[in-house]
């Protein structure tokens, strides 16, 4: 663990970290086909996951020009049906706005409004702006202030997305604490100089030994127990 220094601001990465991602997507996907059992619908999630990834790697890579997540969610329910047989327009629609319905975690509401009361909390996410919008709704997040990777034109972890956070911060990189369940997210931000807090989950990128992230924590409250005590 690093040594860690005072903070004023902190951000949080949202899908995963925040809200059941693969959780929400599995139940969207079971909505969609009812018909198929567990292995089912893990494959079908599997070829959504799969898809947008690639897909976010070919615009980092500068072979496919910027499109948002709404975009890649409409192409991954695309894929998902066309594997499934699905042919309702309706349920392929629905599907592709599954994001926008994710649940919080069990610790995502209470810890957040307790480092509310301390510090400026931002949501920092890939999520398009859409969909950033309609999950805050839908999840009961209360950010002083939500930034979504569109405005940077890019993705996670590309260093323009985490110049949003720095930008709306006005403070040293060091001052901003990224929180996330992904180890390759806290890295991202890590590259800037901002301070890191990893958050256990039951999805995400664990960290490797040779990662020195400043916190780690099992929960939200955990980290919001450290936070205020230091």
């Amino acid at each position: 663990m690093a040594e860690a220094c005072a903070i004023d601001v902190v951000v949080f990465d949202v899908l995963g970290t925040m809200v059941d991602e693969p959780g929400g997507l599995r139940a969207a996907v079971r909505e969609a086909v009812p018909e198929g059992d567990e292995v089912t619908v893990g494959e079908l999630v599997t070829v959504w996951q799969d898809h947008v990834e690639h897909e976010q790697r070919r615009m980092e890579k500068g072979s496919r020009a910027y499109a948002n997540s709404e975009a890649l969610d409409r192409e991954a329910a695309e894929r998902v049906a066309a594997r499934a047989g699905l042919t309702d327009r309706a349920a392929i629609g629905r599907l592709a706005t599954a994001a926008q319905r994710l649940a919080p975690w069990g610790d995502s509401l209470g810890g957040l409004a307790r480092l509310a009361q301390r510090f400026p909390v931002l949501g920092l996410t890939n999520a398009g702006r859409a969909t950033l919008l309609r999950l805050n709704s839908h999840a009961d997040l209360r950010w002083h202030l939500a930034l979504s990777a569109e405005d940077a034109r890019a993705y996670k972890p590309a260093p323009e997305v985490y110049r949003l956070a720095l930008d709306a911060a006005g403070c040293p990189p060091e001052r901003v604490l990224m929180v996330a369940a992904h180890a390759w997210d806290l890295r991202g931000a890590q590259a800037l100089g901002m301070s890191t807090a990893y958050v256990r989950r039951p999805v995400g990128d664990p960290p490797r030994t040779s990662d020195t992230f400043h916190w780690h924590a099992e929960s939200l409250d955990d980290l919001a127990a450290a936070l205020t005590a230091a």
